[in-house]
């Protein structure tokens, strides 16, 4: 179904986007540390719900776009590349810039669950995110548009949901000792961005078989 040699810079691509600190990780720090442990986790399988929406969603919509026009189609391809670098230079901007953990209240673990999906499936940059990135490793010639981007979808809502479980243990742990180390969060997000980009400018060379 997949060209074997994208599988692999996809998982590099998809992992290092999970693990990248930034508010949806913060956010569920945030509840675990107000809420505990379970707020938590049902805020981490929240926000995974709410991003398969927008998986479902693109499916129908990028399959579309691929049956009606190829050139559409390689347009959003550099569209992809370009905001992979452009997330990399907004991370690297930012990695100097302190980031504070939002405060959450205590609540209920359904209401954690609940108001994780809505945050994430209700957030446009979600949207697109998934429409710019996942039809980078799409290809037609390898069985259908649509389930190939449910497929890569899934993979990258399972890596987004298991960093967020990870943070949770960790968040859960130290209370609080995430923001503690401000050198470290900076050099992780330095790194991160510099992957981002390279990433980016490598998807722009990469030849997609017609």
């Amino acid at each position: 179904m997949f060209d074997p040699s994208k599988v692999f810079l996809f998982l590099v691509t998809a992992m290092v986007i999970a693990i990248t600190p930034g508010p949806g990780i913060f956010y569920v720090a945030a509840r675990t540390i107000s809420g505990g442990r379970t707020d938590g986790l049902s805020s981490s399988f929240g926000t995974g719900l709410g991003g398969l929406v927008h998986v479902f969603a693109g499916a129908f919509g990028v399959s579309a776009l691929v049956l009606a026009s190829a050139e559409a189609f390689t347009a959003l391809k550099f569209v992809g590349a370009a905001y992979l670098v452009w997330l990399g230079l907004k991370t690297f901007r930012e990695a100097r810039v302190p980031l504070e953990m939002a405060q959450a209240k205590a609540t209920s673990p359904w209401a954690a669950f609940r108001e994780g999906v809505i945050v994430e499936a209700f957030n446009p940059k979600t949207a697109a995110f998934f429409l710019a990135f996942l039809p980078q490793f799409v290809d037609p010639a390898h069985g259908s548009v649509a389930l190939q981007f449910v497929v890569l979808g899934l993979v990258a809502v399972t890596l987004n949901t298991l960093a967020d479980i990870l943070v949770v243990y960790m968040a859960d742990s130290v209370r609080g000792g995430l923001t503690r180390r401000p050198a470290l969060i900076r050099r992780m997000r330095e790194g991160s961005a510099a992957v981002l980009c390279t990433l980016g400018i490598s998807l722009v060379f990469a030849r997609r078989p017609v």
